[in-house]
């Protein structure tokens, strides 16, 4: 058994075009349940704590990098200036591990379904057997255009063999590369022998693994986990799919919690996502960004949830959207709500039917109940918002602000044109444009005076038959 001398180093290959995304996004940023693919890769190479971590860019390098900004101090990043093949692109990443003489682990950045269980069992087998190179393989339901891994009487690897050239016996094979490779210095060193394939004129990885035979050096392949794991990302298709995958596994992994979903197949959760215990999401909802959802919260069906913070006991009704705001202990918003960013619901605060609140305060204990728009307004707790409530924060050039103190009942159809300050305790009469503030404890009214004219309606319906 040899000894392997140092620790480990990843390289993760991302410089691919992903032409047949046909889009002007790299392929590895396109987002797989709220995060960009080549983040899944990335954190399952972290997970076995390696002395350095490349990422491999080509041509749209600047944009990968700027998209991975929040991984500062644990990246290094190589170029690739031209796409000549993955043996090519792993030549390209030895730039950024020039002082390391360990094992080096190559993973694929358009992989996001590879688990860190495991990538760690794969580092075990391979520091257990001694090998020189160590390639992890999976048995296909459909080998298609996977490259065989090829196999003597002993069960020895030899090859892997592209589909191209395979012959008929080998088209027989299920067992396939995965992309995985785990190989020491010295099977590095055997970089520079890989030729270029005779069709596409690249320089390919899977070469290695016969010339690490020739040379001498002891190899294994280990088929250590399911086709799923392994799959690659190259269309719109296996985009969706692999999404659905990685949903489902958040999914179980909030069950297993204790948060309980009535149909899990249609929620639709982001990986950022945290939601605690004695939770209830109820089918065809959308919880997406850095949403936290506490525990004992009931979220209804047909709710977008958009970077929010639900404390404990937080019921969202039914077609609401809220986005980056919070919603605090046992309030209520919905059904048909819409909570704009920069809004906070305080304890116990109720906002009902087809009510927008925009970057508002809603006080604790507070109501507005149906058909009203508070923007930019501070409510204080115990207020009473009758329906039909606007309050009328712009004027065309710069926005205002409305406030409204404790224990005020704003009657319907109100008009509220900020700046205005409605004291504690006041009432604003029904029907009634507010311009001016209301001191505390005081009656707000605006109305033009009722006239009731008598036989008005008789006297219509006679005009009326006088012109037929």
């Amino acid at each position: 058994m040899r000894k392997n001398r140092q620790g480990t180093a990843c390289v993760i290959l991302a410089g691919g075009l992903g032409t047949r995304m046909k889009s002007g996004l790299p392929k590895v940023l396109h987002p797989i349940a709220g995060r960009p693919m080549i983040t899944y890769a990335i954190d399952a190479a972290l997970s076995l704590n390696p002395e350095k971590c490349v990422v491999v860019v080509g041509a749209m390098g600047e944009t990968i990098k700027e998209a991975l900004s929040g991984y500062a101090g644990k990246l290094i990043f190589a170029v690739q200036k031209k796409p000549l093949g993955t043996a090519h692109a792993l030549s390209a990443g030895l730039a950024g591990l020039k002082s390391f003489r360990g094992g080096i682990m190559v993973l694929n950045g358009d992989g996001p379904l590879l688990k860190s269980s495991t990538l760690k069992k794969f580092l075990s087998l391979h520091r257990r057997a001694g090998n020189a190179l160590s390639l992890a393989s999976f048995i296909a339901k459909e080998p298609g255009s996977y490259g065989r891994i090829v196999r003597d009487g002993s069960g020895l690897p030899l090859r892997i063999v592209e589909k191209s050239d395979l012959t008929d016996e080998e088209s027989n094979i299920d067992e396939v590369n995965s992309g995985l490779y785990l190989m020491e210095p010295e099977t590095v060193g055997l970089l520079e022998k890989v030729k270029p394939n005779p069709g596409k004129k690249e320089y390919y990885l899977t070469d290695i693994l016969a010339l690490a035979g020739k040379s001498g050096l002891k190899t294994g392949v280990y088929p250590i986990a399911p086709e799923e794991e392994f799959a690659g990302v190259n269309t719109y298709s296996e985009l969706r799919l692999a999404e659905d995958i990685i949903r489902g596994r958040l999914i179980a992994a909030l069950a297993g919690s204790g948060v309980k979903f009535l149909h899990p197949g249609l929620t639709f959760i982001d990986a950022t996502v945290e939601i605690a215990p004695g939770s209830l999401i109820y089918p065809n909802t959308y919880i997406q960004g850095c949403t936290k959802i506490g525990k004992g919260c009931i979220i209804y069906p047909n709710v977008r949830i958009i970077d929010c913070v639900l404390e404990e006991g937080a019921i969202i009704k039914d077609s609401s959207l809220m986005e980056g705001s919070r919603i605090c202990k046992s309030a209520q918003v919905g059904p048909f709500a819409h909570i704009r960013p920069g809004s906070v619901i305080r304890e116990r605060a109720k906002i009902g039917n087809f009510v927008e609140v925009k970057k508002s305060v809603i006080g604790e204990g507070t109501k507005a109940q149906h058909l009203s728009y508070i923007g930019d307004s501070t409510v204080g707790k115990d207020v009473n918002i009758g329906a039909g409530t606007i309050t009328c924060n712009y004027d065309g050039v710069k926005k205002h602000q409305t406030v409204i103190g404790d224990g005020v009942f704003i009657g319907s159809d109100t008009q509220l044109i900020a700046p205005v300050k409605v004291g504690k305790g006041s009432y604003v009469g029904a029907g009634s444009t507010i311009r001016r503030n209301v001191p505390a404890g005081s009656l707000g009214i605006s109305r033009a005076e009722q006239k009731n004219i008598k036989g008005w309606a008789r006297k219509r319906e006679k005009r009326k038959g006088s012109s037929k």
